[in-house]
């Protein structure tokens, strides 16, 4: 009996949503087009990065550099986005990542996704809206702050903000309201906004090409020693680097790479409009590539520009751009930029508040959440000072992006004909008849059918769960130890090795499975390579937050946990069907090849 309660407890845990082929229907308007998508894409991602990442990436971690460090984190990007690209053309639903989860890997991790998720743009949205009101108290000389801080202070450091920020809270609530008249309003916003801020960027980056200069991209020991002056002795020759396009070699290119991803998170905004897009399967592949390519060449042109027009050593970190302009003696262009900051952080506060009402909608529908109120992220930028939750919002994007592309390696390789059985029979079956397919070395690496069978779904099941275990613990070991790794510890280089040759011999394994043939309008190409290296880059960025941030989620998983084991596994609509009496014989749709129409 305890068995056979934990038998069904697991089973809880591991059950799939199920879908009917086709288009699913929604009780929200399509209308929602390709341009739409990029624009909501664009303004989401291209944002607060821009305009304050460029300068401190370049001054502390890249120099001139920082365009290769752009480079590498838009291909990590893409990998991921490929990824959310084939699910947005296979479940045309709102959801996101949760959704993909559920139809794949199941409740539980789905319920992780989507708290996450729901972390990330709760924190998103309050510390972009924390940035618009500095943005906007500097552009009038600091006004609002003296004033508050002289009339309100909270005095809890590293708890909550020196001030109420009543500007803050008063622009989420306004951007809410906005965003209930409905999705093509606020798609109209977004996209003035968002062409407002490429007309600036072009400004940008035609400004820095025209007064620039290619010796900045050269400098040498000698140019610091003269600008020692300026900088009034408070730097040190080696905290400036060696000199050249690359002053803090390769090794700064990939810390500043590291911190220039989270310049790309954004795009799966897109994602979650399955069910207000006008053709899902074709406009939201497309528009998570093209938003993250265009990003891509803002990102490259901007941070270009910027280390042309003033030596990297000398930027400011939080305003890179305007002190730019007034090192080359254009001064009023700084309010052009002024202007563009602003734009594209309405954008990116209206990209990170967009998602969040529909992945709580989704996992509401669902059973798995009760409805609570989105303006949590209003009360947290008017309190809480945000410095120290940044890293969270990372986590959860990072651990969604890689649950993703797990999804896509395990479902490419399901059968993806149709297989209506009764569900309790399928059960029986399980226990009391023969395998029709025996798990032997040939079904590994030369199986016999051509198109994937239950038996090829299980092994690239189990081998999927085995190769995420192993990438995570080598990321840990390249994360954490690599000094004894790197300076020839032969343990190490023993253990490094060995988890190479496991991976490598498990990825041939999946390689070998026959995958599903079911036309898509948008596939994940080189299978199984590309998930898996897109799940390597960002369990490997997720060890290099701090143990304080992996402490700050944990506190967060354990209320998610709270709930999901409190309220969510027992109102799931799964369990709902389960509970129905059985007017008739109930069947269980074995498939997830959602092909268009």
């Amino acid at each position: 009996m305890p068995m056979q309660k934990l038998r069904r407890f697991g089973h809880k845990l591991a059950r799939r949503r199920t879908l009917e082929p086709g288009m699913a229907e929604t009780r929200l308007a399509r209308c929602l087009s390709t341009v739409d998508l990029v624009a909501l894409g664009v303004g989401s991602t291209l944002g607060a990065g821009v305009y304050v990442l460029a300068g401190e990436v370049a001054k502390d971690k890249a120099g001139p550099s920082i365009v290769i460090c752009f480079l590498v984190a838009a291909l990590s990007s893409v990998l991921a986005g490929l990824c959310y690209a084939e699910f947005g053309a296979r479940v045309p639903r709102s959801g996101s990542a949760y959704l993909y989860s559920y139809v794949t890997v199941g409740e539980l991790w789905a319920f992780t996704t989507g708290w996450n998720l729901i972390l990330s743009y709760v924190i998103g949205t309050a510390s972009v809206a924390r940035a618009w009101s500095s943005a906007f108290d500097n552009l009038i000389g600091n006004h609002i702050s003296q004033t508050l801080q002289g009339s309100i202070s909270l005095n809890v450091s590293h708890v909550l903000a020196d001030y109420p920020d009543f500007f803050a809270l008063g622009l989420v609530l306004l951007l809410t309201g906005l965003l209930a008249l409905g999705a093509s309003e606020s798609a109209l916003v977004t996209k003035v906004f968002t062409v407002v801020n490429l007309l600036v960027l072009g400004f940008v980056i035609i400004s820095g090409f025209i007064k620039g200069d290619v010796h900045n991209w050269g400098l040498t020991e000698e140019d610091f020693k003269l600008a020692m002056d300026g900088l009034n002795d408070t730097h040190s020759l080696g905290s400036l680097g060696s000199g050249g396009f690359m002053p803090f070699g390769v090794k700064g290119i990939l810390r500043g790479a590291a911190t220039c991803f989270y310049a790309f998170v954004g795009f799966d905004c897109i994602a979650t409009t399955g069910e207000e897009a006008q053709n899902p399967q074709r406009s939201i592949p497309l528009g998570i590539v093209i938003s993250l390519f265009v990003c891509f060449l803002a990102y490259f042109g901007v941070s270009s520009a910027l280390t042309l027009m003033m030596p990297y050593y000398q930027l400011h970190p939080e305003s890179p751009l305007p002190e730019a302009f007034l090192h080359v003696g254009w001064a009023p262009a700084r309010y052009v930029v002024a202007i563009g900051s602003l734009c594209a952080l309405s954008t990116s506060l209206l990209g990170s508040m967009f998602p969040m009402p529909r992945v709580i909608y989704a996992m509401a529908e669902d059973g798995l959440l009760f409805l609570f109120c989105p303006s949590i992220a209003a009360f947290m930028a008017f309190l809480f000072e945000l410095a120290d939750l940044v890293d969270l919002m990372s986590i959860g994007t990072l651990l969604a992006y890689s649950l993703v592309s797990i999804c896509v390696l395990i479902l490419r390789y399901q059968p993806g004909q149709e297989m209506k059985m009764e569900e309790d029979e399928l059960e029986l079956q399980e226990e009391t008849m023969p395998e029709t397919e025996n798990l032997t070395l040939q079904a590994l690496f030369c199986p016999s059918n051509s198109s994937p069978t239950l038996l090829s779904g299980q092994v690239v099941n189990v081998c999927s769960s085995m190769l995420a275990l192993l990438l995570s613990v080598l990321c840990l070991v390249l994360a954490q130890w690599s000094v004894p790794l790197f300076s020839g510890d032969p343990v190490w280089i023993a253990a490094v090795v060995l988890l190479l040759m496991l991976i490598t011999g498990i990825t041939g394994v999946i390689w070998r499975q026959p995958q599903s043939s079911t036309p898509l309008h948008f596939k994940v190409p080189a299978l199984p390579l590309l998930p898996l290296l897109s799940i390597f880059v960002n369990v490997y960025l997720m060890m290099q937050m701090t143990a304080g941030t992996w402490a700050r989620f944990g506190v967060w998983m354990v209320i998610g946990f709270a709930i999901y084991f409190g309220y969510g596994i027992q109102h799931s609509l799964e369990e709902v069907k389960n509970d129905e009496p059985p007017l008739k014989t109930r069947t269980r749709t074995v498939e997830f090849d959602l092909s268009s129409t």
